[in-house]
């Protein structure tokens, strides 16, 4: 996972190009979860909290 500071150097295209790799591997989770197939369930919520990391600082940085 990647810090916040990395985070908060990246440009508003590379944010959302990080967030769009973490809603695919999210929804790639969710179907592992579902088939029964996901064996390392803590990585749902690492990702879950990273988009929300990503969310919040694509919308800062929006505001100013």
């Amino acid at each position: 996972m990647t810090k916040a500071a990395e985070i908060n150097t990246k440009t508003l295209d590379e944010l959302g190009d990080e967030l769009e790799k973490l809603k695919k591997e999210q929804f790639n989770l969710r179907f592992q979860k579902a088939t029964g197939q996901l064996e390392n369930t803590a990585r749902v919520r690492q990702v879950r909290r990273g988009i929300a990391r990503i969310q919040t600082i694509i919308r800062a940085k929006s505001a100013s």
